[in-house]
């Protein structure tokens, strides 16, 4: 199949965006799987390090995992922060009245 080292998951309701990379850090793994796929993805790949952001979900797939043979690491929201793209998480700032 390929050969992942390192492996990024981001846990949402239904979709699963997973990110992985080889040891020289080229991509060689990006998708968007449903939650009843992603479990199947990785019993199909060798050991490898998995870091999700620490959410009631990550706590699920942090147990399940290594049951497969997978290290899984959970990080604190507050470190995952600064790699969310602005653009998504910016809203506009709703308009003052002209009244004071």
């Amino acid at each position: 199949m390929f050969e992942v080292n390192t492996v990024g998951v981001d846990v949402a309701k239904n979709a699963i965006q997973v990110h992985g990379v080889d040891t020289d850090g080229k991509t060689v793994l990006r998708r968007q799987l449903r939650r009843d796929q992603f479990l199947s993805l990785f019993e199909g790949c060798p050991s490898c390090l998995i870091g999700m952001e620490a959410c009631s979900g990550a706590h699920h797939w942090g147990r399940r995992l290594p049951e497969i043979g997978h290290e899984v690491r959970l990080v604190q929201p507050s470190y995952v922060k600064p790699y969310v793209k602005r653009g998504k998480t910016v809203r506009p700032m709703p308009k003052r009245s002209a009244r004071r």
